[in-house]
């Protein structure tokens, strides 16, 4: 292996790792707006059982109890994406596209991990996404050169 060739895997990895932290710490900012919120909604409760009585009381019960289910099932999302970043090697190369796979098309960049958004490394978009996401289904196992049907782009670069 070339010199040049060990220098752009060197920096590939680098931008690899900085979208693998941007991934973990979006993770970790949702965890703790949900714990912020499932903390709210539990106090809501032990006030609305201490002041009201009567079919408000129970309607108020009854919604904060179905908002708090929507924030475990948030939650349960959240702590899924926890297990698949634990699953990514960033120093991983493959010539076909798997969890961890940054890929640049003729006209975007993926990071194939968990759905985060635009991220953005040292001045290039990224757009984080996962392997369940209607484009990451379509990347999954493709090899450079392949035409994906999102845009009709063309997959330039797999690392």
């Amino acid at each position: 292996m070339g010199y040049f060739y060990k220098l752009i895997m060197m920096n590939y990895v680098k931008v690899k790792k900085k979208l693998f932290e941007a991934c973990v710490l979006f993770v970790d900012e949702r965890y703790k707006t949900i714990e912020t919120v499932m903390q709210s909604f539990k106090n809501d409760l032990t006030a609305e059982t201490k002041s009201s009585a009567g079919d408000k009381h129970e309607i108020g019960r009854a919604m904060l109890q179905l908002e708090m289910e929507k924030t475990s099932q948030q939650l349960a999302s959240v702590i899924e994406m926890k297990e698949i970043l634990t699953k990514i090697s960033i120093k991983k190369s493959s010539d076909s596209i798997c969890l961890g796979s940054l890929i640049k098309t003729t006209k975007v960049n993926y990071y194939l991990a968990i759905s985060a958004g635009k991220i953005t490394i040292d001045l290039v978009d990224y757009f984080a996404i996962s392997t369940n996401s209607p484009i990451g289904k379509q990347l999954l196992g493709k090899t450079v050169g392949a035409i994906i049907r999102f845009n009709d782009a063309t997959i330039l670069e797999i690392n």
